[in-house]
């Protein structure tokens, strides 16, 4: 049996054999995660290039999206911290009095007007009494109902079917329509497996080849500046890591996406990969919302001084 000599003795060399021995590691802090929106488009394959440009403390998640609308949607209501989205989604919101903010680009191009390969359609003007996929509040309808009013034709010139975007090349090739308005990589898609011709990349108006943006909610740049400036640098980084390796973007884009190589080769140099917005971009994007208030897509122009913050962008622009 022990006694109480013994006892007081072995506890203190427990105690001090404790003392010296080396504590556990713990991490003082954990890395801030920044949840990004992104579509399932080449048009937002740089997010997934994220990883390798993100600093020491941060850690970005990728959140992806079917439509432009579902990753405003998120930003507005704060279930991702940013988002990837067409113009289309980011004036909609705005002008409906969403907390939205256009801090950056994304994407430019990425676009393209699609008839069957073998068709009598080779020119817009051509596109007159044909069945025409068009996907309703796309910034594609914009630039095809302009493009049309340029030749001096409308709407009511064409017959026009409401596909969205991930069906039109199959609807083009089953003969369920004529042409289609779509995005990368449909066609692409269209050019790689025979159905299908370009007819136009409709980049000739004012609006140029404006497509997507980099969006916020209104709150994180008051309460988070921070983190915007941080995400900004990696987006920065990351699309122009993409734009300068076109064949680490197409392997990156086959393996996100599951999409076919020979397609996304036929898209990738119809995509233009972009962080900055300035002067030009402004212009485009007011000149949009313009048209979609002639269109009737919008019921009043957004404010756009609360619409667009290109203070992040600039700041970036000049330490570049």
């Amino acid at each position: 049996m022990m006694n109480r000599r013994r006892f007081l003795a072995t506890s203190a060399a427990t105690a001090a054999a404790t003392a010296i021995m080396p504590m556990p590691f713990v991490r003082a802090q954990s890395d801030t995660t920044i949840r990004m929106g992104a579509l399932k488009l080449i048009h937002s394959i740089a997010p997934h290039f994220y990883e390798q440009f993100t600093p020491a403390g941060y850690k970005v998640e990728v959140i992806p999206f079917e439509s432009p609308t579902e990753g405003k949607n998120a930003v507005v209501t704060k279930s991702v911290d940013f988002g990837m989205f067409g113009i289309a989604a980011a004036t909609l919101g705005a002008a409906a009095g969403e907390p939205i903010v256009v801090i950056g680009g994304a994407c430019n191009k990425g676009m393209g007007v699609v008839a069957g390969k073998d068709s009598d359609i080779s020119a817009i003007s051509d596109l007159k009494g044909k069945r025409v996929a068009i996907w309703p509040g796309s910034t594609q309808e914009v630039f095809i109902l302009e493009r049309l009013r340029m030749e001096g034709m409308s709407i009511d010139d064409i017959t026009p079917v409401r596909i969205s975007f991930s069906e039109m090349h199959l609807a083009l090739a089953r003969g369920d329509i004529d042409a289609y308005v779509g995005a990368e990589p449909a066609p692409g898609v269209s050019l790689a497996t025979g159905i299908g011709k370009i007819v136009e990349y409709p980049y000739g108006t004012e609006m140029g080849a404006l497509n997507m943006i980099f969006g916020a909610h209104r709150d994180t740049l008051v309460e988070r500046p921070e983190l915007v400036t941080v995400i900004l640098d990696i987006h920065r980084q990351a699309s122009e890591f993409a734009m300068a390796n076109p064949a680490a973007m197409v392997d990156m884009a086959v393996m996100k996406l599951g999409q076919d190589r020979a397609a996304i080769e036929l898209s990738a140099p119809n995509v233009e990969l972009t962080w900055n917005f300035g002067e030009t971009e402004l212009t485009q994007s007011k000149t949009y919302a313009q048209h979609m208030l002639e269109l009737n897509q919008i019921q009043a122009l957004p404010d756009f001084n609360t619409l667009f913050d290109t203070s992040f962008v600039n700041a970036l622009a000049q330490g570049a």
